[in-house]
């Protein structure tokens, strides 16, 4: 990682080893800013805060190993971001102001991306993250993790039937609750589908009623215009010396037929006066048969306007015209199939309820066996790695519970509550010595206890399902002399499996790194380039006589420092 301007840190790299690197300094130094700065490259918090006073930003890069193929080299490759011959080029950036930015294989993205990757790169522990191991659902995970497909398949299928017997009791609340607004919506329907069908009405009747009561309204005015139309055309025999149109065509076609032989164009000319003494004709005659035909029975007229007040009735309640009208009857008529449907669907979300529910039991009772086979196990595995952290007296165990719930699935005889992980209440007991009852560890654990308990569930998870990189922040506070030297002992025995990096200030766990980091200020008091450096040999001596004893040139110190590192390669 390069940190620049972040907390008393100007500009330092620091360069993490595989196996156990161990980070050191004076109180105050910045060794936790390497954990703070690792943890903002996996999407932790923004602060400006953190921003060294008088810069703009503070930065933080980081080149990350990963294989393709694995968990958070696929999300990345989701994300846009390109691997780097094997690794993941990381940044962040928190401006002055407090704005965040973050950047991910050469490409920017959500922070959100870099907290997904988290947990399938590194595990972060420090003295705020052990309370993370108090809470009942961390360590219900932390057993589920450890027994692995025995609680996984059944989980899976446990999780698959909840989410469906959640959804199924949702329909059923949403169908049942709202019966009455359902009867009435059907009512409605009904209703309305029975007065559309008592009148019948046909697609387009609306527009040709009004068509025909315009007409029957003004029979008489269109009789009398269509006789006068027929008499102009054809004359009239009440008259006859009036002159009409067609005997004044049939003259002109008379005038020029003696003499059309003589020039093609007249010729023409009397062809199209022959046709247009067809079509007064043809028009005459229909004209008569329009007369003849027109219907001004005051009758009809009353039949047709009671007809289109019936359309009209539907039309205000159901649609803008008949054919609307008609669309929202079949539309009705669906709907209320549908509703009378809901008392043959009650009984069937019904069934399928219960049948989950049974279901659901069946599986939370198997989860409960494989926890409990499990818990037997891990418990076993953790007291004995407990024994070698120098309480060899304590002994932890599980509390598997369930709660009794009227409402609840059957586990082991009883009616229970049930969640989304199944009904069991996981609680991690531990009893410091013996004659003491196991109680929570939050309760029956002192600082130092914890972090040796914290050490000892992580040592088994190694062996298990082990993550690339363990990152532990002073998890050995509160803890000294033999137990010191066993947390390094065990913490070495990680790092045989992972990347183990750890800050601290114990010389006996510094002592069995494979590597030490030394974080130190300038005379400024800031960390720069130069601030962060690998120790070896004769330095790496003097830095842990001072740890010892807070001299680098005492003599004593320095022999048990060099005691110390001869007995770390020795158990190596």
């Amino acid at each position: 990682m390069r940190i620049r301007s972040l907390g008393v840190i100007d500009d330092a790299v620091v360069e993490l080893s595989p196996g156990f690197t161990a980070v050191t300094g004076e109180t105050g130094a910045g060794k936790t800013k390497v954990v703070t700065s690792l943890g903002l490259l996996l999407g932790g918090r923004a602060d400006a805060a953190l921003v060294r006073i008088g810069s703009p930003s503070a930065v933080v890069e980081g080149r990350i190993s990963v294989a393709p193929g694995d968990a958070a080299a696929v999300r990345a490759e989701e994300a846009g971001a390109e691997l780097d011959d094997g690794a993941l080029i990381v940044s962040r950036t928190i401006s002055a102001e407090g704005r965040s930015r973050a950047h991910l294989g050469g490409r920017s993205v959500p922070v959100g991306v870099l907290a997904e990757l988290a947990d399938d790169l590194v595990a972060v522990h420090g003295q705020t993250d052990q309370q993370g191991l108090l809470k009942p659902a961390r360590q219900r995970g932390a057993l589920d993790r450890y027994a692995g497909e025995a609680v996984a398949g059944p989980l899976a299928k446990y999780s698959e039937a909840y989410r469906r017997l959640r959804a199924v009791s949702a329909e059923l609340e949403e169908l049942t609750t709202r019966a009455r607004e359902r009867a009435q919506e059907a009512d409605l329907l009904r209703f309305g589908l029975a007065e559309i069908e008592a009148v019948e009405p046909r697609a387009g009747e609306d527009a040709e009623l009004a068509a025909e009561a315009e007409r029957l309204g003004h029979a008489e005015a269109l009789a009398s215009a269509a006789a006068l139309a027929h008499g102009a055309l054809a004359g009239n025999p009440e008259d006859p010396e009036a002159v009409d149109a067609t005997t004044l065509v049939a003259g002109a076609g008379r005038a020029l037929e003696a003499v059309r032989s003589h020039d093609p164009a007249l010729a023409a000319l009397a062809d199209r006066i022959g046709e247009i003494s067809i079509l007064l004709a043809d028009v005459a005659g229909e004209l008569a048969g329009y007369a003849d035909n027109l219907d001004a029975d005051p009758r009809r007229l009353a039949a047709v306007e009671e007809r289109r007040a019936a359309l009209t009735s539907l039309t205000r309640k159901y649609g803008e015209n008949i054919d609307a009208v008609l669309a929202w009857a079949e539309e009705g008529a669906a709907r209320l199939t549908e509703l009378d449907g809901d008392d043959d669907r009650i009984g069937e979300l019904t069934a399928e309820r219960d049948a989950l529910r049974d279901e659901l039991s069946g599986l939370a009772q198997a989860l409960t066996d494989a926890r409990t086979e499990a818990a037997a196990r891990f418990a076993d595995a953790v007291t004995a790695e407990l024994a070698s952290l120098a309480m060899p007296h304590a002994r932890v165990s599980f509390a598997i519970r369930q709660t009794e719930d009227p409402e609840g699935v059957e586990v082991g005889g009883r009616t229970v509550a049930y969640g989304p992980h199944g009904a069991d209440e996981v609680e991690l007991l531990l009893a410091p010595h013996p004659g003491a009852p196991p109680r929570p560890i939050a309760k029956g654990a002192s600082g130092g206890e914890l972090s040796r308990v914290m050490l000892a569930v992580e040592v088994v998870f190694a062996g298990t399902d082990p993550v690339p990189t363990y990152l532990f922040d002073e998890v050995d506070a509160g803890v000294g002399g033999k137990a010191a030297v066993e947390i390094g002992r065990r913490l070495a025995k990680l790092a045989k499996s992972a990347q183990v990096v750890v800050v601290t200030h114990l010389p006996q766990v510094a002592a069995f790194a494979d590597r030490q980091l030394l974080v130190e200020k300038t005379n400024d008091g800031s960390v720069t380039r130069s601030g962060v450096t690998v120790l070896e040999g004769e330095d790496r001596v003097r830095e842990l006589s001072r740890m010892l004893a807070g001299q680098e040139d005492s003599e004593t110190a320095r022999a048990h420092a060099e005691e110390l590192l001869a007995a770390a390669r020795a158990d190596g």
